[in-house]
């Protein structure tokens, strides 16, 4: 099975291989690119239509409505189908990709674990300290008095459950889409519009598989601002906050392109969670008051 050359940021109009293969040699197709980007999602929507069909007939909504209704209000419900639609997500894009690829799920997206595991010494303590930074800046910022996450907060049961989620699933699926797809086709779709389309741009393009450092600025702030968004409707668009988890995603995407590894980034981006989670838990008494979690 082969594996994908680490794609070296270069500079621009600087197309030299990572390896001493020949010009003329065919290398390895850029992957992911922006197509599969949209095959992961059409994965993912699929996932949800499942899971919303299955919640019909789970709750017998066909029949009355207002279960329905009942059921997508409850976060107990909402958490276990969005565990049930990232689990799928993830189960079906593993065989699917590598037919597409024609190579290993892990080794097309980067995940690179050795790397995470030689680094995760480094990484788990850098999670948990720019989560307290994060936390301490957050201190500053006038919140809503209420949002949307709060719902998830409103029972130990909910509480736990939550912070299974965040600590191992969400930052799993998220990287995996974030860092793992989006960030290099970004990067890739960069570099092929604005390459000359001379035939020896052309030649260096298939001959080579690095890209260059102007894709990258532009895929880490543009994967950033997607990866602030998607989180943002949990704040209520609190848009320092917004900004903060830009910034923070900034960073995670940094790590991950040093890295060359998307599980370097998760495990940060675990342990960054996790610090969250700790300090609700110290701060709740062990989430016995959880109306201190709520504003």
């Amino acid at each position: 099975m082969s594996t994908i050359p680490p794609l070296v940021p270069v500079e621009q109009g600087n197309y030299e291989t990572p390896s001493p293969a020949p010009v003329e040699g065919e290398a390895p197709p850029r992957i992911p690119h922006m197509g599969h980007v949209l095959v992961f999602l059409a994965i993912l929507f699929g996932a949800f239509f499942l899971a919303r069909q299955a919640l019909l007939l789970v709750t017998g909504a066909y029949r009355a409505p207002h279960l329905f209704e009942d059921a997508v209000h409850n976060p107990t419900y909402l958490l276990a189908t969005q565990a049930g639609i990232y689990i799928g997500t993830l189960l079906a894009a593993w065989l699917i990709f590598p037919h597409l690829w024609e190579r290993g799920f892990t080794d097309g997206i980067q995940w690179n674990a050795p790397k995470a595991r030689a680094l995760a010494l480094k990484l788990i303590p850098a999670g948990i300290v720019v989560s307290y930074l994060a936390q301490i800046v957050s201190h500053f910022v006038t919140m809503p008095k209420s949002m949307p996450m709060d719902d998830f907060f409103r029972t130990r049961t909910d509480v736990w459950i939550t912070c299974a989620m965040g600590t191992l699933l969400a930052p799993l699926i998220e990287e995996i889409f974030f860092r793992g797809f989006l960030f290099p086709a970004l990067a890739i779709a960069y570099d092929w519009l604005s390459l000359s389309r001379s035939p020896d741009a052309v030649l260096r393009w298939r001959s080579t598989t690095t890209l260059t450092t102007a894709s990258y600025v532009f895929s880490g702030l543009l994967t950033s601002i997607f990866f602030a968004l998607l989180h943002g409707a949990q704040l209520a668009y609190t848009w320092p906050l917004v900004v903060l988890l830009l910034c923070v995603s900034g960073f995670f995407t940094w790590v991950r392109l040093e890295t060359q590894s998307v599980a370097c980034s998760t495990l940060l981006h675990a342990s960054y969670n996790f610090a969250v989670f700790l300090t609700a838990f110290i701060g709740s008494q062990g989430f016995t008051h959880l109306e201190k979690l709520t504003r």
